[in-house]
């Protein structure tokens, strides 16, 4: 096991597993996106109180979990290029930033669409919101970071202790809505016991976190691929790929 970890960190390696991984993932992603969609705005019946509105949640509920789940991963690969100075790290944690922005900005527009006929309001400073802002201003702090300094491996130093720092505001993001009288729902999915939600509507949005899970490693695989080319393009396998394109 401990072989194949040393193989896998390997850019060369990964480069080209990465290659077969993508279109794989891809279908996969394809897949599952369409399969949710289908069961989340046709199969889902209307909510009794909500109506057709919450079928945002779909889109919202999935892009939220993955802004958490994207900043552990950086975080952890930022902690691993800290600790045993591993390139490949120092690329999962790059890739993921713009990712994990991307996911935060879909969650705060979508629940901003959704707050508006529940609330009455597209922004309210509440606890869940206002942690979930303050994640996207982790996110672009580490991506500023990775793009004001040039030195690759010192500007991977410097994020990944903004990363580490940050990572407090996962446990606040999550228990947010239990820690503090707040407007946002609480937990529906996640909390101990059986979930609160009808089959109906929660087999589309177990099948739409998984669509948004696969789309996360599609998209990380490509941009680590060209954060690779880019960081080992002086080496002997970057050049002889690139004198012998596939």
């Amino acid at each position: 096991m401990w072989a194949f970890l040393q193989k896998l960190s390997s850019p060369k390696y990964f480069y080209t597993l990465a290659e077969t991984l993508i279109p794989w993932l891809g279908w996969s992603c394809l897949l599952f996106m369409l399969a949710g969609l289908y069961y989340g705005l046709i199969v889902a019946p209307p909510d009794y109180q909500q109506g057709d509105s919450y079928r945002i949640m779909f889109i919202h509920v999935p892009a939220a979990w993955m802004s958490m789940l994207v900043y552990m991963v950086m975080a952890l690969a930022g902690g691993i290029s800290l600790i045993w100075r591993m390139k490949l790290a120092e690329v999962i944690a790059a890739s993921s930033a713009p990712l994990g922005a991307s996911f935060t900005v879909l969650a705060l527009v979508t629940g901003a669409l959704w707050g508006k006929p529940m609330w009455g309001t597209w922004w309210v400073w509440d606890a869940r919101l206002t942690s979930e802002l303050i994640l996207l201003f982790l996110y672009l702090g580490v991506i500023a970071l990775n793009s004001a300094i040039d030195d690759k491996r010192t500007a991977s130093r410097a994020s990944a202790v903004l990363a580490l720092v940050g990572v407090v505001n996962i446990p606040i993001i999550h228990y947010s809505v239990t820690w503090w009288n707040t407007l946002h729902q609480g937990a529906t999915v996640t909390k101990l016991g059986a979930p609160s939600i009808h089959l109906s509507m929660l087999i589309p949005l177990l099948l739409m976190a998984i669509a948004f899970k696969l789309y996360y490693g599609l998209t990380l695989l490509m941009q680590a691929r060209c954060e690779i080319l880019e960081r080992e393009r002086n080496t002997h396998w970057v050049l002889e790929l690139v004198d012998n394109p596939r």
